[in-house]
């Protein structure tokens, strides 16, 4: 994830922090120079770097941070603002109309994955904000373009508009709109051409797009593992086109996400959304709060929430939620937590969204994701009595169920044994439960 190496130093900063008995002007330059250097070898630019530090020490004064009863941690929070900030606070959300379609026009370099984000962004709009979105393929000079976007339409189940009789983009462009406006499309998606290098053709090409339709905004996406490239294509796009905001691409890969915390800040464009990996649903709202927390290592909870909103079945967790609280727990509620766990995206991610979390690595969470799926089939292979009364799992079973799931008798054991440990703790949950009657009643509603 882009800004882990950055969040591991801010962490090991600020523990070193706490553990001061008071903080003095010395210790504070000394924790801002190590914030400095973390934030240049994070590939943020000099000038953004020089500007957050002075700001944070200034704030820190201003605030009589050293005669604070907590000054460690007030200092924490000047710098996680300062970061919010920094990344665009306040004003990253799109601009929807009213009584018209918003037409949503992306632009960008060739190869950044134009295409693919175009989906994305329709996939999200239509599940997160209950848009009905219409993609227009602008793209008319790589005829693989029209194809992955007709196909990922169909994949997502939203409307497009195509054209390849050889007329001109902006043309294209104002056929969608109105078909936009007989369908009752509120969103309109513009999928536009690329170049390797930004060329005058391109923006004149673009130009024409925004003079031929009402575009709502214009989004360009830019690849957070290009480093401060990114900021010089966004102030190069945003001088001919006036860009509205930003879609930050591989912000999950390892990158070290100085563009992100740089690119605001020296062109004034927001981020607002965020691609963290290649699945369709791999698309995210950007908060700069919540990225703030991130970075400083204090996770991020309301995303998490809103995850498992978004991805767990609500009546199939309520029913095993209710199981529970009566101390009932057999192996098929076993097998659908699994499968919600894993409906809300890699172990890996999840975790670091959880405060204080201890960091996970690559193969760490693999193995997680290996063994869960073996789970799953383990308990797949079994008969329906064998998931509610597992203590009838006996040798010749355990062989069955092994061959039906291509494991090991041994495999089996292990699994019936983490089955046991899990119908412990619930029992005791059970228990705390029953003995306040308030909690156990609204797992009855």
């Amino acid at each position: 994830m882009a800004f882990e190496s950055l969040t591991d130093k801010m962490q090991r900063i600020f523990k070193k922090l706490k553990g001061q008995a008071r903080i003095t002007e010395s210790n504070m330059d000394e924790m801002l120079r190590e914030v400095r250097l973390a934030l240049l070898e994070a590939d943020v630019n000099f000038k953004v770097v020089k500007e957050f530090v002075n700001s944070v020490k200034e704030k820190a004064i201003g605030q009589n941070v050293l005669t604070k009863l907590s000054p460690g941690q007030m200092f924490v929070k000047i710098v996680r603002d300062e970061l919010a900030e920094l990344l665009g606070s306040g004003d990253t959300e799109l601009k929807f109309n009213v009584g018209k379609p918003t037409i949503i026009m992306m632009v960008g370099l060739q190869g950044t994955g134009k295409t693919t984000t175009a989906a994305k962004l329709a996939n999200l709009l239509k599940r997160k904000n209950a848009k009905k979105p219409l993609l227009v393929a602008g793209d008319i000079y790589r005829p693989a373009a029209i194809d992955q976007l007709e196909i990922l339409a169909k994949q997502i189940n939203v409307d497009i508009y195509s054209d390849r009789t050889g007329t001109t983009p902006p043309n294209i462009a104002k056929k969608g709109y109105e078909l936009a406006l007989q369908n009752k499309n509120d969103v309109v998606i513009i999928d536009t051409a690329g170049r390797l290098q930004i060329d005058e053709p391109l923006m004149k090409e673009l130009q024409e797009i925004v003079n031929t339709v009402p575009v709502t905004e214009i989004l360009l996406l830019v690849d957070a593992m290009s480093g401060q490239d990114a900021v010089n294509v966004a102030t190069t796009f945003n001088e001919k086109l006036k860009i509205t905001g930003l879609v930050m691409s591989k912000l999950d890969g390892d990158s070290r996400g100085g563009s992100a915390l740089s690119i605001k800040h020296l062109t004034g464009i927001p981020i607002k959304f965020a691609g963290v990996g290649e699945k369709i649903s791999d698309i995210e709202v950007f908060h700069p709060d919540r990225m703030a927390d991130r970075i400083i290592g204090m996770g991020d909870v309301i995303s998490l929430i809103e995850k498992a909103q978004e991805n767990i079945d609500e009546e199939v967790a309520m029913k095993t939620t209710k199981r529970i609280a009566n101390g009932l727990f057999d192996l098929t509620d076993m097998l659908n937590l699994m499968k919600q766990m894993r409906k809300m995206g890699p172990f890996g991610k999840i975790l670091r969204m959880l405060p204080g979390m201890p960091k996970v690595s690559e193969d760490d969470t693999k193995k997680v994701e290996v063994e869960l799926r073996r789970i799953e089939n383990i308990i797949n292979s079994m008969t329906v009595e064998e998931r509610k009364h597992p203590s009838i799992i006996k040798n010749s079973r355990k062989v069955r169920i092994a061959s039906g799931s291509g494991m090991t008798s041994a495999d089996v054991n292990r699994l019936l044994d983490k089955y046991d440990q899990m119908k412990k703790q619930i029992t005791q949950m059970s228990s705390t439960l029953k003995r306040n009657p308030g909690m156990m009643n609204q797992f009855k509603k």
